[in-house]
């Protein structure tokens, strides 16, 4: 089973559906915002992908944070970051089986098939 996290209205999460939909892939889709975020959740995420990585600085969001905020940040304090404020979360998150894919890469959406 895929599962992909995200929020609904981002862009790239729009392109990872459509991916899945052409390919006719099932899957489950996760909104933080609707489905919930946990603390469990994010530290899996981190722990398979690292916290650097799953931390989105590009968004608005980012911008937004005062520098007290984006200082000094470690694990734990993105973690609490990100559950406060889920925008924060680099998208998609793809999971299928112990395998994490983060976000959208038609080349890399393309390999998970080949594996399938």
């Amino acid at each position: 089973m895929i599962i992909l996290y995200g929020i609904k209205n981002c862009d790239t999460i729009k392109k990872a559906k459509l991916f899945l939909a052409q390919h006719q892939l099932s899957y489950r889709f996760h909104d933080y915002r609707v489905d919930g975020l946990s603390v469990e959740l994010l530290k899996d995420f981190a722990a398979k992908l690292g916290w650097q990585q799953l931390l989105n600085t590009r968004g608005t969001t980012w911008r937004q944070l005062s520098d007290e905020q984006k200082a000094n940040l470690d694990q734990d304090s993105a973690i609490a970051l990100m559950l406060l404020q889920p925008a924060l979360i680099k998208r998609p998150v793809l999971v299928r089986d112990a395998e994490y894919l983060l976000g959208f890469s038609e080349s890399r959406y393309q390999e998970l098939i080949t594996k399938l």
